[in-house]
Protein backbone atom coordinates (compact mmCIF):
# COMPACT_ATOMS: atom_id res chain seq x y z
CA UNK A 1 0.00 0.00 0.00
CA UNK A 2 1.05 3.43 -0.97
CA UNK A 3 1.57 6.05 2.05
CA UNK A 4 -1.19 7.98 -0.51
CA UNK A 5 -3.54 5.28 0.17
CA UNK A 6 -2.69 4.78 4.24
CA UNK A 7 -3.32 8.26 4.23
CA UNK A 8 -6.69 8.05 2.86
CA UNK A 9 -7.46 4.99 4.75
CA UNK A 10 -6.75 7.20 8.15
CA UNK A 11 -8.46 10.34 6.70
CA UNK A 12 -11.45 7.90 6.79
CA UNK A 13 -11.62 6.85 10.18
CA UNK A 14 -14.01 8.34 12.33
CA UNK A 15 -12.88 11.25 15.01
CA UNK A 16 -10.69 13.72 14.62
CA UNK A 17 -6.62 13.52 13.86
CA UNK A 18 -4.17 15.72 15.97
CA UNK A 19 -1.29 16.08 13.65
CA UNK A 20 2.46 17.48 14.57
CA UNK A 21 4.35 19.81 12.00
CA UNK A 22 7.80 18.27 11.29
CA UNK A 23 10.99 20.24 9.85
CA UNK A 24 14.20 18.39 10.12
CA UNK A 25 14.22 14.21 9.83
CA UNK A 26 14.79 14.34 13.65
CA UNK A 27 11.35 16.11 14.16
CA UNK A 28 9.83 13.72 11.93
CA UNK A 29 10.96 10.27 13.18
CA UNK A 30 10.29 11.53 16.64
CA UNK A 31 6.66 11.96 15.95
CA UNK A 32 6.98 8.59 14.08
CA UNK A 33 8.12 6.91 17.48
CA UNK A 34 5.69 8.99 19.68
CA UNK A 35 2.98 7.15 17.69
CA UNK A 36 1.73 9.71 15.44
CA UNK A 37 -0.16 7.97 12.56
CA UNK A 38 0.93 10.52 9.72
CA UNK A 39 2.81 14.03 9.88
CA UNK A 40 2.97 17.10 7.95
CA UNK A 41 6.18 19.63 6.89
CA UNK A 42 6.21 23.24 8.06
CA UNK A 43 7.21 25.43 5.41
CA UNK A 44 7.88 28.70 8.46
CA UNK A 45 10.05 25.43 9.96
CA UNK A 46 11.68 24.24 7.26
CA UNK A 47 12.69 28.12 6.27
CA UNK A 48 13.50 28.82 10.08
CA UNK A 49 15.58 25.65 10.59
CA UNK A 50 17.67 25.31 7.17
CA UNK A 51 17.96 29.23 6.41
CA UNK A 52 17.72 30.74 9.68
CA UNK A 53 15.47 33.37 7.56
CA UNK A 54 11.83 33.73 8.33
CA UNK A 55 8.92 32.03 6.06
CA UNK A 56 8.91 34.86 3.61
CA UNK A 57 9.14 32.62 0.66
CA UNK A 58 12.91 32.74 0.50
CA UNK A 59 12.57 28.85 0.03
CA UNK A 60 12.66 27.75 -3.67
CA UNK A 61 11.14 24.87 -4.90
CA UNK A 62 14.36 22.70 -5.09
CA UNK A 63 15.53 23.75 -1.68
CA UNK A 64 11.66 22.64 -0.39
CA UNK A 65 11.62 19.52 -1.99
CA UNK A 66 14.97 18.50 -0.68
CA UNK A 67 13.85 18.74 2.39
CA UNK A 68 10.84 17.07 2.21
CA UNK A 69 11.89 14.22 0.66
CA UNK A 70 14.58 13.30 3.33
CA UNK A 71 11.99 13.64 5.90
CA UNK A 72 9.13 11.19 3.87
CA UNK A 73 12.13 8.88 3.62
CA UNK A 74 13.31 8.97 6.99
CA UNK A 75 9.84 7.90 8.31
CA UNK A 76 7.30 5.04 7.54
CA UNK A 77 3.95 7.12 8.25
CA UNK A 78 2.78 9.35 5.51
CA UNK A 79 4.03 12.45 5.05
CA UNK A 80 2.05 15.73 4.16
CA UNK A 81 3.96 18.59 2.36
CA UNK A 82 3.48 21.83 2.54
CA UNK A 83 4.32 23.10 -1.02
CA UNK A 84 3.36 26.74 -0.30
CA UNK A 85 1.92 28.26 -3.66
CA UNK A 86 3.38 25.34 -5.91
CA UNK A 87 6.16 27.80 -7.02
CA UNK A 88 4.49 29.49 -9.78
CA UNK A 89 1.50 29.10 -12.26
CA UNK A 90 -0.07 25.37 -12.99
CA UNK A 91 2.41 24.08 -14.96
CA UNK A 92 4.75 24.72 -12.20
CA UNK A 93 2.42 23.43 -9.75
CA UNK A 94 2.33 20.35 -12.36
CA UNK A 95 5.79 19.94 -11.92
CA UNK A 96 5.80 20.41 -8.26
CA UNK A 97 3.39 17.70 -7.31
CA UNK A 98 4.92 15.37 -9.88
CA UNK A 99 8.24 15.54 -8.24
CA UNK A 100 6.61 15.14 -4.74
CA UNK A 101 4.88 12.06 -5.38
CA UNK A 102 8.51 10.54 -6.97
CA UNK A 103 9.37 11.32 -3.30
CA UNK A 104 6.86 9.38 -1.71
CA UNK A 105 4.75 12.40 -0.43
CA UNK A 106 1.37 11.23 1.12
CA UNK A 107 -0.40 14.72 0.90
CA UNK A 108 0.08 18.29 -0.59
CA UNK A 109 -0.83 21.68 1.11
CA UNK A 110 -1.32 24.06 -1.71
CA UNK A 111 -1.87 27.54 -1.06
CA UNK A 112 -3.93 30.45 -2.44
CA UNK A 113 -1.19 33.63 -1.45
CA UNK A 114 0.93 35.70 -4.39
CA UNK A 115 4.60 34.59 -4.53
CA UNK A 116 6.39 35.95 -2.55
CA UNK A 117 3.95 34.03 0.22
CA UNK A 118 4.20 34.82 3.62
CA UNK A 119 3.42 32.80 7.11
CA UNK A 120 -0.09 33.14 7.47
CA UNK A 121 0.07 34.55 10.46
CA UNK A 122 2.60 37.56 9.50
CA UNK A 123 0.56 40.58 8.43
CA UNK A 124 1.20 42.04 4.67
CA UNK A 125 0.00 39.10 2.68
CA UNK A 126 -1.72 38.97 -0.60
CA UNK A 127 -3.89 36.56 -2.08
CA UNK A 128 -4.35 35.36 -6.20
CA UNK A 129 -7.95 35.46 -7.40
CA UNK A 130 -10.23 32.51 -6.52
CA UNK A 131 -10.19 31.25 -10.77
CA UNK A 132 -6.31 31.27 -10.47
CA UNK A 133 -5.97 28.99 -7.54
CA UNK A 134 -8.71 26.52 -8.68
CA UNK A 135 -6.72 25.96 -11.59
CA UNK A 136 -3.91 25.52 -9.57
CA UNK A 137 -5.93 22.71 -7.83
CA UNK A 138 -7.14 21.10 -11.32
CA UNK A 139 -3.73 21.52 -12.56
CA UNK A 140 -2.52 19.21 -9.38
CA UNK A 141 -5.51 16.72 -9.42
CA UNK A 142 -3.97 16.12 -13.17
CA UNK A 143 -0.55 15.69 -12.28
CA UNK A 144 -1.60 13.25 -9.11
CA UNK A 145 -3.11 10.91 -11.54
CA UNK A 146 -3.74 7.59 -10.00
CA UNK A 147 -1.27 7.97 -7.13
CA UNK A 148 -4.04 8.99 -4.48
CA UNK A 149 -2.24 11.96 -3.43
CA UNK A 150 -4.45 14.04 -1.19
CA UNK A 151 -4.74 17.97 -1.65
CA UNK A 152 -5.31 20.19 0.67
CA UNK A 153 -6.44 23.30 -0.62
CA UNK A 154 -5.44 26.58 1.62
CA UNK A 155 -6.73 30.03 1.37
CA UNK A 156 -5.07 32.91 3.20
CA UNK A 157 -8.07 35.13 2.11
CA UNK A 158 -9.24 35.85 5.63
CA UNK A 159 -6.41 38.26 6.36
CA UNK A 160 -7.34 40.52 3.35
CA UNK A 161 -10.70 40.34 1.51
CA UNK A 162 -13.03 39.06 5.12
CA UNK A 163 -14.24 35.91 6.63
CA UNK A 164 -17.04 35.62 3.75
CA UNK A 165 -14.53 35.31 1.08
CA UNK A 166 -12.34 32.94 2.82
CA UNK A 167 -15.39 30.64 3.47
CA UNK A 168 -16.88 31.30 -0.39
CA UNK A 169 -13.17 30.15 -1.96
CA UNK A 170 -12.92 27.36 0.79
CA UNK A 171 -16.58 26.36 -0.84
CA UNK A 172 -14.95 26.40 -4.21
CA UNK A 173 -11.73 24.84 -3.56
CA UNK A 174 -13.54 21.88 -2.65
CA UNK A 175 -15.90 21.96 -5.51
CA UNK A 176 -13.13 21.84 -7.93
CA UNK A 177 -11.38 18.75 -6.45
CA UNK A 178 -9.91 19.62 -3.07
CA UNK A 179 -9.93 16.69 -0.74
CA UNK A 180 -9.22 18.95 2.52
CA UNK A 181 -10.06 22.52 3.15
CA UNK A 182 -7.74 24.45 5.39
CA UNK A 183 -8.96 28.47 5.81
CA UNK A 184 -5.93 29.82 7.31
CA UNK A 185 -5.67 32.71 10.20
CA UNK A 186 -9.11 32.40 12.07
CA UNK A 187 -9.07 35.36 14.56
CA UNK A 188 -11.52 33.98 16.47
CA UNK A 189 -13.32 31.47 18.12
CA UNK A 190 -16.85 32.92 16.17
CA UNK A 191 -14.73 32.59 13.19
CA UNK A 192 -13.53 28.89 13.57
CA UNK A 193 -17.72 28.25 14.13
CA UNK A 194 -18.58 30.22 11.44
CA UNK A 195 -16.44 28.15 8.86
CA UNK A 196 -17.25 24.61 10.49
CA UNK A 197 -21.04 25.89 9.45
CA UNK A 198 -20.61 27.07 6.38
CA UNK A 199 -18.85 23.69 5.65
CA UNK A 200 -20.21 21.37 7.37
CA UNK A 201 -20.09 18.09 4.93
CA UNK A 202 -16.14 19.55 4.02
CA UNK A 203 -12.96 17.84 5.71
CA UNK A 204 -11.44 21.00 7.49
CA UNK A 205 -8.05 21.86 9.11
CA UNK A 206 -7.68 23.86 11.38
CA UNK A 207 -3.87 25.28 11.82
CA UNK A 208 -3.18 25.84 15.93
CA UNK A 209 0.25 28.28 16.07
CA UNK A 210 0.84 28.86 19.76
CA UNK A 211 1.21 33.19 19.70
CA UNK A 212 -0.24 33.27 16.24
CA UNK A 213 -4.45 35.01 15.07
CA UNK A 214 -5.71 31.72 15.59
CA UNK A 215 -7.06 30.73 19.15
CA UNK A 216 -6.19 27.81 20.29
CA UNK A 217 -8.46 24.79 20.99
CA UNK A 218 -8.65 21.45 23.17
CA UNK A 219 -9.21 18.80 20.83
CA UNK A 220 -12.40 18.00 22.15
CA UNK A 221 -13.75 21.63 21.30
CA UNK A 222 -12.30 21.47 17.65
CA UNK A 223 -13.47 18.00 16.95
CA UNK A 224 -17.15 19.55 18.28
CA UNK A 225 -17.04 22.42 15.70
CA UNK A 226 -16.06 19.97 13.10
CA UNK A 227 -12.79 19.84 11.96
CA UNK A 228 -11.64 16.71 11.12
CA UNK A 229 -7.71 17.53 11.04
CA UNK A 230 -5.97 20.07 13.85
CA UNK A 231 -2.59 20.36 12.68
CA UNK A 232 0.45 22.03 15.58
CA UNK A 233 2.87 23.06 12.69
CA UNK A 234 5.20 24.94 15.29
CA UNK A 235 5.24 23.58 18.59
CA UNK A 236 8.25 20.95 18.10
CA UNK A 237 10.41 23.75 16.72
CA UNK A 238 9.30 25.95 19.20
CA UNK A 239 9.99 23.50 21.90
CA UNK A 240 13.53 22.47 19.92
CA UNK A 241 14.73 26.31 20.38
CA UNK A 242 13.63 26.50 24.33
CA UNK A 243 15.50 23.47 24.74
CA UNK A 244 18.97 24.29 23.09
CA UNK A 245 19.24 28.00 24.23
CA UNK A 246 18.57 26.44 27.94
CA UNK A 247 21.31 24.39 27.27
CA UNK A 248 23.67 26.52 25.53
CA UNK A 249 22.91 29.37 27.80
CA UNK A 250 24.00 26.22 30.77
CA UNK A 251 27.03 25.95 28.78
CA UNK A 252 28.20 29.83 28.12
CA UNK A 253 27.49 30.56 32.10
CA UNK A 254 29.26 27.64 33.10
CA UNK A 255 31.98 26.07 30.80
CA UNK A 256 30.44 22.67 30.96
CA UNK A 257 26.87 21.05 30.88
CA UNK A 258 27.90 19.15 34.26
CA UNK A 259 24.46 19.90 36.12
CA UNK A 260 22.36 20.40 33.24
CA UNK A 261 20.05 17.09 32.79
CA UNK A 262 17.64 17.64 30.45
CA UNK A 263 19.28 16.20 27.43
CA UNK A 264 18.49 12.46 25.93
CA UNK A 265 21.47 10.06 26.49
CA UNK A 266 24.17 9.24 23.43
CA UNK A 267 22.56 5.73 23.45
CA UNK A 268 19.25 7.60 23.38
CA UNK A 269 19.99 9.35 20.43
CA UNK A 270 21.60 6.09 18.85
CA UNK A 271 17.78 4.83 18.75
CA UNK A 272 16.62 7.71 17.47
CA UNK A 273 18.43 7.31 14.36
CA UNK A 274 18.65 3.97 14.08
CA UNK A 275 22.33 2.75 15.10
CA UNK A 276 21.69 -0.38 15.80
CA UNK A 277 20.18 -1.18 12.31
CA UNK A 278 23.26 -0.05 10.77
CA UNK A 279 26.04 -1.74 13.12
CA UNK A 280 23.87 -4.91 11.88
CA UNK A 281 24.36 -3.71 8.43
CA UNK A 282 27.56 -3.53 9.43
CA UNK A 283 28.46 -6.44 10.73
CA UNK A 284 26.60 -8.33 8.02
CA UNK A 285 28.68 -6.63 4.94
CA UNK A 286 31.97 -6.27 7.18
CA UNK A 287 35.59 -8.38 4.90
CA UNK A 288 36.75 -10.92 6.80
CA UNK A 289 40.37 -10.17 7.44
CA UNK A 290 42.94 -13.19 7.89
Amino acid sequence: MSQSQKLRQILQQPGILIVPGVYDCISAKLAEAIGFEFIFTSGFGISGASLGRPDYGFLTATEMLYSVGRMAESVTIPLIADIDTGYGNPLNVIRTVTEAIKLGVAGIILEDQEWPKKCGHFQGKRVISQDEHIQKIQAAIQARGDSGLAIIARTDARATLGLEEAIRRGQAYFAAGADVVFVEAPQSREDLVAIASALPDVPLLANMIEGGKTPLLSKQEAQELGFKIVVYPLSGLFAATKAMMNCLSHLRENGTTLGFNDLVSFQEFEEIIDVPIYRELEAKFAVRRE
